[in-house]
C-alpha cells in the first residue's frame, strides 16, 4: 500500500462501530471499566463518559487513579480523595448526578483493616512498619485497591452507573492479575512458614519458634534484618484472621467484572504498542469471559483535503520552490485513469497559476506570484504531507489491529489541539465519542 493509496476512514470499516449512547443509557449497564496501556486518555475517556451518562439521566460515580489529578480539575473540584465528591454544573433534563473520587491506595487497605479487625488488633497492624510498607507501595496493592473500592461501591447500590478508570500500571493486564497476585503472595509458603508457629500455640509453638525455625530467622535475619523480620512476623500473626476475607471479596470482585451489567472499553491511541497492549487485553477478556464493549480509538488523525496525497503535496511544493507550474489537474497523472486525474480544487492547497516571468508585460505583481506567498504555500504542502504520512501510518496499525480483531466494535476519537480543562472540554470528547466513525471531509 503507497500512501496515494489510503483514504482516512477506510481502514476500520471491516470492524463494527462502536455505539456508546446505547451502552450507558442501558439501565442493565452498571459498571463500566475502562482499561488499556499508560498514557492513551483512559482518565479523559472515563470522565467524559460519566458526564455525558449523568447528563443524560444516570447517577452515575467515576473512580480514577490517575495522580495527575486532571480528573478533579476538569470537573471544577479542588481535589478528589477516598470519598465521592458531587460534580455540580451537570445539565440535563433528567435526575442525573455525576460522583467524583481518586483512589487512596493506603486509605482504602486502612479502612478494610478497621472494619474487619477489632480495635486493638487494627491499631497494632496499621502501626506494623512491614503493614505500611505493604500498604504503600506492594507491589500490585494500588490495582488489588481498586478492585476493592469497586467492590465496596458496586455494594452500596447508591449509584445506576459506576466508571472505573483502571491504574496507569506498566501493563494493562496488571488490573485483572492484582488480586491473583495478592492471594498468591498471602498462599505463599513464606507466608505460611511464618505463621506455622502462631498457628501452633503454646508450648509447642514456643518451641518450634526456638528450634525449628532457627536456622530459618538467622538465615532471614542476614538476609533482610532482624528487625524486619520481626515485623513481618509480627503483622502476619495480627492479619492471620483476615487473610481468608481478602481471597473472598478479590473472588467477589472478580466475579463481578465477569457479570451481566460490566462492559470493559479498551482504550487506545493508533500507535503500535498501544494496540498490541490493547490486543493483549482484548484476548485477555476473551480467556476470562469478561464482557468487552469494544475499543475507544483516542487521538485519531484526520484531513480535510485527504484525497491529495502526501506525493502529490510534495511535488507541487517542489514546483513552487522552483518557480515551475503547480501541477492543479491531470499533470503527470494524466491519462492513467485514476481517481487523481479529475481531483476536484478543494483537493489542493494551491490554485492553477502559470508562474509568469518577471520579463513580460503581463508579469503584474499579484498575491500568487509573491514570493512570500509562494514560500508559505510551499510549507503548508509539505506540512500536509507530513500529516498524510501519519494518517497512513496509523492506519497500517489500525488495519492490523482489526485484522487480529475483527469482531471488536470501534470507536474512534479525533485528536485535540490542547488537552481538556473542564466540563465543556468533557462534553466535546464525549460527542467524539458518541459520533461513529470518523470521516474524511
Amino acid at each position: 500500500m503507497t500512501e496515494k493509496d489510503v483514504v482516512p476512514g477506510n481502514g476500520l470499516d471491516s470492524a463494527p462501530a462502536l455505539e456508546l449512547d446505547p451502552l450507558i443509557d442501558d439501565p442493565g449497564t452498571r459498571i463500566i471499566v475502562c482499561c488499556g496501556a499508560g498514557g492513551v486518555g483512559k482518565t479523559t475517556t472515563a470522565a467524559a463518559l460519566g458526564v455525558r451518562a449523568a447528563e443524560r439521566g444516570r447517577r452515575v460515580v467515576v473512580l480514577t487513579i490517575d495522580p495527575a489529578r486532571r480528573l478533579a480539575q476538569s470537573m471544577g473540584i479542588d481535589s478528589l480523595d477516598n470519598v465521592p465528591r458531587r460534580v455540580d454544573g451537570i445539565k440535563g433534563s433528567g435526575s442525573g448526578e455525576l460522583h467524583a473520587m481518586m483512589l487512596d491506595m493506603k486509605r482504602t487497605f486502612d479502612e478494610i483493616v478497621e472494619a474487619h479487625a477489632d480495635g486493638e488488633r487494627a491499631r497494632a497492624i496499621l502501626e506494623n512498619p512491614f503493614y505500611q510498607s505493604l500498604s504503600a507501595g506492594f507491589a500490585g496493592t494500588q490495582e488489588y485497591m481498586a478492585m476493592e473500592k469497586l467492590g465496596q461501591l458496586r455494594a452500596r447500590d447508591e449509584w445506576d452507573l459506576i466508571v472505573v478508570d483502571t491504574p496507569p500500571s506498566r501493563s494493562a493486564l496488571d488490573f485483572l492479575d492484582a488480586p491473583k497476585r495478592l492471594g498468591s503472595f498471602l498462599d505463599g509458603k513464606f507466608i505460611k512458614l511464618l505463621m506455622a508457629p502462631a498457628k501452633m500455640g503454646g508450648r509447642a509453638g514456643m518451641k518450634f519458634l526456638n528450634v525449628g525455625m532457627s536456622m530459618m530467622t538467622g538465615t532471614l535475619g542476614k538476609l533482610l534484618g532482624g528487625q524486619f523480620l520481626k515485623d513481618v512476623q509480627t503483622f502476619v500473626a495480627a492479619m492471620d484472621t483476615m487473610f481468608g476475607g481478602f481471597r473472598t471479596r478479590a473472588d467477589a470482585t472478580y466475579r463481578l467484572l465477569q457479570a451481566p451489567g460490566t462492559a470493559f472499553l479498551v482504550v487506545a491511541t493508533p500507535e503500535r504498542d498501544a494496540l498490541r497492549e490493547a490486543a493483549y487485553f482484548v484476548e485477555r477478556l476473551a480467556a476470562e469471559e469478561m464482557p468487552l464493549a469494544g475499543l475507544v480509538l483516542n487521538r485519531v488523525h484526520g484531513s480535510g483535503a485527504a484525497r491529495l496525497s502526501a506525493e502529490r503535496a510534495r511535488a507541487a511544493a517542489e514546483n513552487l520552490d522552483e518557480g515551475r507550474i503547480v501541477d492543479q489537474g491531470a499533470g503527470k497523472t494524466a491519462g492513467r485513469g485514476s481517481r487523481e486525474t479529475s481531483a476536484e480544487p478543494s483537493d489542493t492547497a494551491t490554485a492553477a497559476v502559470p508562474l509568469a516571468r518577471p520579463d513580460t508585460p503581463e508579469a503584474a505583481p499579484t498575491a500568487e506570484h509573491d514570493p512570500d506567498v509562494q514560500q508559505l504555500t510551499a510549507g503548508l504542502l509539505r506540512l500536509h504531507a507530513e500529516r498524510m504520512q501519519v494518517l497512513a501510518r496509523e492506519q497500517r496499525t489500525r488495519d492490523r489491529f482489526t485484522a487480529l480483531h475483527p469482531e471488536v466494535a470501534v470507536a474512534e476519537v479525533a485528536a485535540l489541539p490542547g488537552d481538556v480543562h473542564d466540563l465543556a472540554g468533557l462534553r466535546a470528547i464525549g460527542d467524539r465519542l458518541t459520533a461513529g466513525r470518523m470521516r474524511s471531509a
